[in-house]
């Protein structure tokens, strides 16, 4: 089994969405001996953030690319990663009640017409299938349930977007309360209790 970590928290090793999908992963590779992992670290290496040259390149032959359309290489990059994976595991830190830059430029580049989802007369397709996907969230608050929950705009969206492209068995484990002396001792075992391999 391959497994692709991608880690999108600037917080290194005190990241909290880091170490929770450290645990899935260590989970994972005592459930499957013999398995590997591709880390992905998007804080250190940020895709950059979708300009005119990489859309144009989109939708032109690999031959007639310019120098500057070259750039396309990252979504290639992305889109071979994903590919190869048979589960991904995402670190998500909750920023300003969403996900951080660096994670939604990964995204941008993973979503590519024709090659990760079609138009069918239907509606569009995900392409991207059979893979398992484990989203390591953590936030300050609590926001899985409660007066917070409306705002938790991370884990919809990457529910919505992960689905869109074809990827529909998501679990959602959750470090937070981080911030909250009540909670924050027991955020990071709980989370990955909540975890079955």
């Amino acid at each position: 089994m391959q497994i692709l970590q991608i880690i999108s928290s600037a917080r290194g090793a005190e990241s909290y969405s880091t170490q929770l999908s450290q645990g899935i992963i260590d989970k994972l590779l005592a459930a499957h001996p013999g398995s590997s992992v591709v880390v992905r670290n998007l804080a250190k290496n940020p895709f950059p953030h979708l300009e005119e040259a990489h859309l144009q390149a989109y939708f032109t032959p690999v031959e007639a690319r310019s120098a500057e359309q070259q750039a396309v290489r990252h979504s290639d990059e992305a889109i071979a990663e994903v590919l190869a994976a048979d589960v991904l595991v995402i670190g998500v830190p909750f920023y300003n009640f969403s996900i951080a830059s660096s994670l939604k430029s990964w995204l941008d580049h993973l979503t590519r017409a024709g090659i990760t989802f079609r138009y069918t007369p239907t509606g569009p397709e995900g392409l991207i299938t059979d893979k398992r996907v484990y989203l390591a969230v953590a936030s300050g608050g609590i926001y899985s349930e409660g007066p917070m929950q409306p705002y938790d705009f991370a884990t919809p969206y990457l529910r919505w977007m992960l689905g869109f492209l074809g990827m529909t068995d998501i679990t959602v484990a959750r470090a937070e309360g981080v911030k909250l002396p009540e909670f924050q001792a027991q955020a990071l075992q709980k989370g990955l209790d909540s975890v079955a391999v």
